[in-house]
């Protein structure tokens, strides 16, 4: 069953569920005739219009897989369509699983002689290679761009842990681990979120392969993000539960454990708990005792840096709005002061300070704050800022016809667009 099927099952003409979505009519029929997707922030709430999971969803929006790849490669020439990306990750990490077992159970005479007959790359290479990797993916405006070399990598890993050792097989696999986080990350950012777990979970199996534990633990949080997307907070929990604990057999001087707890918060505060997500928070403020170096840049990136913003959002999950907008305030006024907040978090900030605003019907606070968050997406071109504005399109509806909160709604939409 097609979306246009599935929507008029379900008793929505497109203009209602247009209008439900805060989106144009003329949006849902390009929906409809394959012509675009809906952006990540609109599946949610879709999939409850519609009556599906996220992945029910995720496959209705999905186009025949032979007529998808044939229409992307003709209309970019790119041998990679995006459909081919979860093959890829499955069929590569199969067979470098398989191979690693048969490396382990080699003699070392075997071994070493499979080892003499390798040509790929040293492993340095490989970890370089993907460091340089995830700065491209930071930095690119289409993420998709980056998809091509990471199939090329994933298959020279592969092939040079078929040609290896078995002494370089963990070494190996703590690589394709990391790259299959990267690959995850592509797929999320596509809206693919069941190639998204199943790569989060290849990852993390390549983790334990090698016994990298904090590789490994963050593999398990990006899984956890995808629950946390759909809204099933208590699996998103469970899973995190068992990054903890991975994580507290990891290097003690790294990051790990407290983005952890940072993720863990925002499960807790889903479920809802107020006092399990204030402890995690907590706990995840511990991060500013780290000396030194705490995070590598690619797999790991936490910092703690914006754990004023996370605790003001999470305030803000839980319906705690008086907590939230002390917390949201006092980070714009200490970012202000000491000009420390970049475009994109100072506009997520404004955003959230808005939808407090839509929450509690107060017209004048949207205004102000979405206003503020429109024009920084606006001179910036940050397109986080408009993803964080179009989510709030969702709590403006409830401000019924107010010509202000329809004219910001109006401009949100044509920022999105454009």
């Amino acid at each position: 069953m097609g979306l246009a099927k599935r929507r008029k099952a379900m008793g929505y003409s497109q203009e209602k569920f247009a209008h439900a979505l805060s989106v144009d009519r003329t949006t849902v029929g390009r929906w409809e005739r394959g012509e675009t997707t809906p952006d990540a922030v609109q599946r949610p709430r879709m999939a409850e219009l519609l009556q599906l999971d996220l992945a029910e969803l995720d496959v209705l929006l999905t186009p025949p897989q032979a007529d998808f790849q044939a229409s992307s490669a003709s209309l970019s020439g790119d041998r990679h369509g995006s459909g081919e990306i979860d093959d890829m990750i499955r069929r590569e990490f199969l067979r470098l699983l398989a191979v690693t077992g048969a490396l382990t159970a080699l003699s070392p005479d075997e071994a070493e002689a499979m080892a003499e007959a390798a040509e790929g790359g040293s492993i340095d290479d490989f970890h370089r290679m993907n460091g340089h990797l995830w700065q491209v993916y930071q930095l690119a405006r289409s993420k998709r761009s980056v998809t091509a070399v990471v199939q090329d990598q994933l298959s020279a890993l592969s092939d040079a842990l078929k040609a290896g050792s078995s002494r370089q097989a963990g070494a190996l696999c703590e690589a394709a681990g990391d790259l299959f986080q990267l690959a995850g990350e592509l797929a999320f950012d596509g809206n693919r979120y069941t190639d998204a777990a199943a790569a989060y979970t290849l990852a993390a199996s390549a983790g334990s392969e090698a016994r990298a534990f904090d590789l490994w633990a963050c593999a398990l949080v990006r899984h956890a993000y995808v629950g946390l997307y759909a809204k099933r907070f208590a699996e998103a929990a469970e899973i995190l539960d068992v990054a903890r604990r991975v994580a507290a057999r990891g290097d003690s001087s790294l990051s790990t454990r407290y983005w952890v707890a940072s993720v863990q918060a925002e499960a807790y505060a889903g479920l809802p708990d107020l006092t399990a997500c204030e402890r995690a928070l907590d706990e995840a403020e511990g991060v500013a005792d780290l000396p030194g170096l705490i995070h590598n840049g690619g797999w790991l990136r936490f910092d703690g840096s914006r754990l004023a913003e996370e605790r003001g959002a999470r305030y803000v999950q839980l319906g705690r709005l008086d907590l939230a907008e002390a917390t949201l305030s006092s980070v714009l006024e200490s970012g202000a002061l000491a000009k420390g907040l970049s475009f994109r978090r100072r506009g997520a900030v404004l955003t959230d300070l808005a939808a407090i605003g839509a929450k509690r019907r107060d017209v004048e606070q949207v205004v102000a704050y979405g206003g503020e968050a429109l024009r920084l997406a606006q001179q910036s071109g940050s397109g986080y800022v408009a993803h964080r504005l179009q989510a709030l399109q969702v709590e403006l509806g409830s401000l019924g016809q107010d010509r202000r909160v329809a004219e910001l709604n109006a401009e949100i939409g044509v920022l999105c667009m454009t």
